[in-house]
């Protein structure tokens, strides 16, 4: 039996399963559907009260020991967010790569990722730019825990909650919007019940790209239908799928000069225009079938299949002198099918005093890659030095292959997790056991790959309840990540020989509910990071696992309603990290890159009148480094944003946002020491959304 028939073969029977028991078993009608949680005292607004993806059980935030940042449906709506890239600058404890100009790349905590995102908790692992046209909120989940995510995650899990159909609620909405650029969006969202027990849901858009840089434009088309149906009293089957097809310019950003971003060229583009774009084409298919046995014991399980079929070519900026830069460039294409199957059992009851929720899961995933690269060739050199000046002319260049891989993952778990209840005190402690097996091959030069990691991955939480809206916390969680790095598309033969990556995260919090509608948090937290690859100065073109990082840091966050017609987010983060053993990348006590040390989130709405409402917003981050090599210092920064908004009637919506209000000059991400992002000046966004 193939792998991806085993994966398949898991999930189908446990939603045969499910749904066999759901005809023999009927149980009394209870909140807690699996995927549809609900939280009793769940407020709208700026605040959520729902933990479950940080247990995969129904549990209140308040009581999950990690720190969690939530925007909400509302907070997006207000910001005018439309890239998961544009939410994220808000979330302190997360710094923004540039991801090449053609994906999505975070570092929480000072960790780097490309493949730390989820959808409605099933990883989506491949590099593209996520939208939110179909997302009802987004969760930032710090620090590891591969108990509840699996491998990877070091520094957190970034996951986003779909949107949903709702048997309930004929609903609809249309928006559109267009900024002082020229970029403009239009989108739809419809909800229709179709009987007491089925509803469906189609959310779309269309956009189209341009910002302040001299060659940047793009169009992204995304249509996502849902349908939901309860079958029963106590069953109900969710269906989605999405499809997403983005095509947009690769911008590499700006060089440096002397340490710092080059000055005058913040609209200059190093790169051709004819090459430097890229392609993604997702298509995302979800099964999910939750069932309630009894008044303590539910089930779900899931299928999910994914396609994403990427291609991006670009011309990069290297060094500068001043006078002359220095280009390069290649082209990759990634095929990706990515195939995963979860099954999740939670049992509530009481022994006595002590309240118990019992978990068991298990979860398999194959994922087939087929990947391309190809080297950009300047008269048989691999690079090209030209003039600087306002506009960059590029040489001709002729492409030539330099590698393609196929890789075969298939990745297997079973997870245990209890929660007590003493009343006073809470513990949370479970184990994940995760086998990972990797088999590649290189098609250039015919050799072949091939390791299995096996990990038991803990973790456990004591929460203090002095009161019922007030938590204490202690936790302790591990995290692993294979060798072959984000995207295992490649195992050379030094990488089979090398133990995985592993994350330690230690944190004590507080978790204070003011309010339903109002949250106060804080964390204080060391991640210890270790088996980090070095060069070996023995054997040159080996590496060994000599390398070690530790980030300590403190964060605090109030969200919600803080004074009547008032909402805010509002947050901050201090970071410090450092390289703990000396390697030829990098010495002892050197400050991790791209982590700055003071980080401001903060967004608000006060509602003036009934029809009329101001928004205004903060990003602050004080400077860090482009890389480990200290050469490049991104500049300390504070971005300052407005809004307004206007009910011409209880169903149309006019709005106004300004983003970098006072025309900041700033640098919130990089690539390298020569792939340095240049903010965006102060542009305006006026829209219109109709509810009916």
């Amino acid at each position: 039996m193939s792998r991806p028939s085993r994966a398949f073969l898991l999930s189908a029977t446990a939603l045969a399963g499910i749904a066999s028991a759901a005809s023999a078993n009927p149980a009394p009608e209870r909140d807690y559907l699996g995927s549809e949680i609900v939280v009793s005292g769940v407020a709208e607004g700026y605040v959520s009260q729902d933990g479950s993806t940080g247990t995969k059980t129904p549990t209140p935030l308040i009581d999950v020991p990690q720190a969690v940042t939530v925007i909400t449906e509302d907070q997006i709506e207000d910001q005018g967010l439309q890239s998961l890239n544009a939410a994220l600058r808000y979330v302190p404890g997360v710094s923004l790569g540039t991801g090449e100009g053609h994906r999505d790349q975070v570092l929480v905590r000072g960790q780097p990722s490309t493949a730390d995102f989820f959808i409605d908790g099933l990883r989506d692992d491949a590099q593209y730019y996520r939208p939110l046209y179909n997302v009802e909120r987004i969760e930032v989940l710090k620090g590891a825990n591969a108990l509840i995510f699996g491998r990877g995650g070091g520094g957190g899990a970034i996951n986003r909650v779909s949107k949903q159909a709702d048997p309930m609620e004929l609903a609809g909405e249309l928006s559109a919007s267009a900024d002082s650029y020229g970029a403009f969006a239009l989108a739809g969202d419809v909800n229709a019940p179709m009987g007491a027990a089925l509803a469906g849901r189609l959310n779309a858009t269309y956009e189209e790209f341009a910002n302040h840089r001299d060659v940047y434009e793009g169009r992204f088309i995304g249509v996502s239908p849902t349908a939901t149906a309860e079958l029963g009293m106590n069953t109900r089957l969710t269906l989605s799928y999405t499809y997403d097809d983005d095509d947009r310019v690769v911008d590499r950003g700006i060089p440096s000069l002397g340490g710092l971003p080059l000055e005058g060229h913040d609209k200059t583009f190093f790169g051709d225009r004819d090459f430097n774009h890229s392609t993604n084409v997702a298509h995302i298919a979800r099964a999910r079938l939750s069932h309630q046995f009894s008044q303590g014991l539910s089930a779900n399980a899931t299928v999910q299949y994914a396609d994403y079929d990427k291609y991006y070519g670009n011309i990069v900026p290297g060094a500068t002198n001043g006078t002359t830069v220095s280009l390069s460039g290649y082209e990759s294409a990634t095929d990706r099918e990515n195939l995963i199957g979860q099954a999740n059992l939670v049992a509530e009851f009481d022994t006595g005093s002590i309240g118990h929720t019992l978990l068991f899961g298990v979860e398999a995933m194959d994922q087939q890659t087929g990947s391309t690269r190809n080297q950009a060739r300047f008269g048989g050199a691999n690079s090209v030095s030209v003039p600087l000046g306002r506009k960059i002319s590029v040489p001709a260049f002729t492409i030539s292959p330099q590698n393609a891989t196929d890789a075969d993952l298939s990745v297997f778990s079973a997870y245990v997790q209890e929660q007590l209840d003493f009343g006073l005190v809470q513990l949370v402690g479970g184990v994940r056991y995760e086998r990972f097996d990797l088999e590649t091959t290189n098609l250039v030069s015919g050799v072949p790959g091939g390791r299995t990691d096996e990990r038991w991955n803990p973790r456990i939480g004591v929460i203090v309840k002095p009161a019922e809206a007030i938590s204490l916390y202690a936790s302790y969680s591990e995290s692993f990540l294979p060798q072959a790095g984000d995207q295992f598309s490649i195992l050379t033969p030094a990488q089979e020989l090398l133990q995985p990556e592993l994350f330690h995260n230690y944190e004590l919090g507080a978790k204070w509910l003011i309010r339903p509608e109002l949250m106060l948090t804080g964390a204080v937290f060391r991640l210890d990071r270790e088996n980090t690859q070095a060069p070996d100065p023995a054997n040159p073109g080996f590496v060994v696992l000599t390398g070690a990082t530790r980030v300590e840091g403190f964060e605090a966050s109030l969200a919600g309603t803080l004074l009547p017609k008032f909402d805010v987010n509002l947050a901050y983060t201090y970071l410090d990290g450092e390289v703990r053993r000396t390697t030829s990348a990098a010495p002892a006590g050197r400050r991790l890159q791209q982590l700055p040390a003071h980080q401001v989130g903060a967004w608000g709405r006060y509602q003036l009148t009934d029809a009329f409402a101001l928004g205004a917003g903060v990003v602050h981050q004080s400077k860090q480094y482009a890389t480990l090599s200290h050469a490049v210092v991104l500049p300390a920064y504070t971005r300052v944003d407005a809004a307004a908004y206007y009910d011409v009637t209880p169903a149309l919506t006019l709005q106004l946002n300004v983003e970098n209000l006072f025309d900041q000059r700033y640098f919130a991400s990089a690539h390298g020491d020569n792939n340095l992002q240049p903010g965006q000046p102060v542009t305006a966004r006026v829209g219109a959304r109709l509810r009916f």
